[in-house]
């Protein structure tokens, strides 16, 4: 379960931050909560968190160097500023230390659900880059062989709502001959090929992330999590949830 570090002393702060993420579609979170400056980079340490939300003026240190040492330790972590202070040269440095967001308190739950929004899908994309980014390829049409230089093709652009005209248009057939000639070659149609290539690469982040089972959907290229469920049951006899637990449990 990814972590996520709240660092504010006001405790109706932290508890509305709480309630927001536990009754919202981000309650996969496990939320921790620091009043202090040190304890906060305590548990920076300890919970290599993947958001951290720190209020600016913390009783014993600026919260911005908190943010500050966060990304130092950890690149990819996203940071949000809290504040009800509207000065000008603390929205300027967050912006240089490349934070996620600055927000004013008293932050609204529409303005929150926005930022987690885009938070979350860009850390997503990243990583889900890194765990199937070396399927990645650079697609050069080989003539000679369309069908495997289509699937190079669909590997690489799997995540995506590719059709099988854009594919046969990528190694320059036409989608009739292309359909028959891939089921020739490979034994199963274009979009059997597709779907059972999703499906196989959707196991990666089953096992080894908590990513809600919709996110993993949207992520692997099925329009809908009911149809990537359907379709994973009849691929692998159970659903995704199933196929978790049963990891996880071994």
């Amino acid at each position: 379960m990814p972590n996520l570090l709240i660092v504010d002393d006001e405790y109706e702060s932290r508890l509305s931050l709480r309630e927001f993420i536990q009754s919202s579609e981000y309650n996969y979170f496990s939320v921790h909560e620091a009043e202090t400056y040190e304890k906060g980079l305590l548990m920076l340490k300890q919970l290599k968190p993947s958001i951290l939300i720190v209020e600016i003026s913390l009783p014993d240190h600026c919260g911005l160097d908190l943010g500050e040492k966060a990304l130092q330790w950890d690149p990819g972590i996203s940071v949000i500023i809290l504040t009800q202070l509207k000065i000008f040269e603390n929205v300027q440095r967050a912006i240089n230390l490349g934070l996620s967001a600055f927000l004013l308190k008293p932050v609204l739950r529409s303005e929150l659900k926005r930022i987690f929004e885009r938070i979350i899908v860009h850390s997503l994309s990243k990583e889900t880059n890194q765990l199937i980014g070396r399927n990645e390829v650079h697609v050069k049409p080989d003539f000679a062989n369309p069908i495997e230089s289509s699937i190079q093709y669909i590997q690489k652009h799997f995540k995506e709502p590719i059709t099988l005209n854009m594919v046969a248009d990528s190694v320059y057939l036409s989608p009739s001959h292309f359909s028959r000639l891939f089921k020739e070659e490979m034994g199963v149609t274009f979009i059997e090929y597709l779907t059972s290539y999703r499906v196989e690469q959707s196991k990666s982040l089953l096992k080894m992330t908590s990513l809600p089972i919709e996110v993993i959907a949207h992520q692997m290229g099925f329009t809908t999590a009911g149809y990537f469920a359907t379709t994973f049951r009849k691929s692998e006899g159970c659903t995704p949830s199933k196929y978790r637990s049963l990891f996880e449990a071994g």
